[in-house]
């Protein structure tokens, strides 16, 4: 009597450990960019969500509160100001814009520098002069006595500020993006699409950008941080976003008066502003450290 087969129990293969696959084990190892992921979530959730959830305007006054802040209560969770206003309210609100003036001025930024530096890195020659050149330039006057001036001259208003702040923060992402491309542009594949009649625009945008997102990407997560920081600043210096609009920059500068008999007015826009800070540049750090194969 022959002896029966046992079935052979199949054995998936493996997906392959494509460089995406890779990627995105790196960055879910690393903690701290988790950590900075969920509180910008959350932070984007919160601000979207929560002023349509408050039973009050960010403008909203109530009259028989005016004159002092008053302290936390059922009513008012964070308190109110001196002109009777929903702290909750208003700081949730101004996160917005906050959040908004630093995603946009971010994106103008890469978008300006992402330009210059392909343009200078592929072409070379009188190009890359004069494109380095005018940033040499930009990069040698201070930025924020420029940014004040620019804003005061300037009507206040969120797309203004998201023009001015990007329009002068790209030079280190023009570098970055060229220093790339001069790599880039040696490469075998390179030489073979322009062989084959690829036209310069069809070699930055479709052979070359997408192998230089890299690091460009890191460098947009980390002008996010930085666009948020200058908006504050300008905000509490009276040059952003003018009240009753919110931010978190102006709620601090109103709070400066009051910080000895109502700390509360100027712990919660701190906190967020710091909390939002450390979020993003733990995922700057993420994402570098996942782009990096030898990691």
């Amino acid at each position: 009597m022959s002896g029966l087969a046992l079935p052979v129990p199949a054995v998936s293969a493996a997906p392959p450990d494509t460089p995406a696959r890779a990627f995105r084990r790196r960055l879910r190892r690393h903690r701290p960019a988790m950590g900075g992921v969920l509180v910008i979530l959350l932070l984007v959730l919160i601000t979207a969500i929560g002023p349509m959830l408050s039973p009050y305007g960010y403008d909203e006054q109530d009259v028989e509160l005016l004159g002092r802040p008053m302290p936390p209560d059922l009513a008012h969770w964070l308190g109110t100001d001196n002109l009777g206003r929903d702290n909750l309210t208003r700081l949730l609100h101004g996160g917005r814009i906050s959040v908004l003036v630093g995603f946009a001025a971010a994106l103008v930024a890469t978008a300006i520098g992402t330009l210059v530096g392909a343009l200078s890195g592929f072409f070379r020659g009188w190009v890359d002069t004069v494109l380095m050149r005018l940033t040499d330039v930009f990069l040698s006057i201070p930025p924020l006595p420029l940014i004040l001036l620019l804003s005061g001259l300037l009507p206040p208003s969120v797309p203004v500020l998201v023009l001015i702040i990007g329009g002068l923060n790209w030079m280190s992402t023009a570098r970055l993006v060229r220093g790339q491309f001069l790599s880039l542009r040696e490469r075998e594949y390179v030489e073979a699409a322009r062989a084959l009649g690829g036209t310069s625009t069809r070699l930055i945008w479709r052979h070359m950008l997408p192998n230089a997102l890299g690091p460009l990407i890191v460098a947009a997560t980390l002008a996010v941080g930085h666009a948020i920081l200058v908006e504050s600043a300008l905000s509490f210096l009276g040059f952003g976003v003018q009240p009753p609009t919110p931010t978190w920059g102006n709620l601090l500068n109103g709070a400066r008066q009051w910080l000895d008999s109502a700390p509360w007015l100027a712990i919660p826009p701190g906190i967020l502003l710091f909390a939002t800070l450390l979020a993003v540049n733990f995922i700057g750090d993420g994402l570098r450290d996942a782009l990096d194969a030898r990691g």
